[in-house]
């Protein structure tokens, strides 16, 4: 039984991160790591002005969306 539940754990954390990922909500987090990696003295944004200045960019630059 605990090989079921462990198998059904893995695949809802999977499924979770995938969504999250899919929907944009990991998008400061992701942010965040690669400026630690390819900018480490520079502070990012805070993530209040990360996603204001995100949201900017997308109605300035709407590319291929739906809406």
């Amino acid at each position: 039984m605990s090989v079921v539940l462990e198998w059904v754990t893995s695949r809802s954390r999977a499924l979770a991160w995938f969504v999250t990922s899919l929907m944009g909500e990991r998008a400061y987090d992701v942010y965040v790591a690669h400026l630690a990696l390819e900018h480490p003295g520079q502070a990012p944004l805070g993530e209040r002005e990360f996603w204001i200045q995100r949201y900017r960019e997308q109605d300035a630059n709407p590319g291929a969306r739906c809406c």
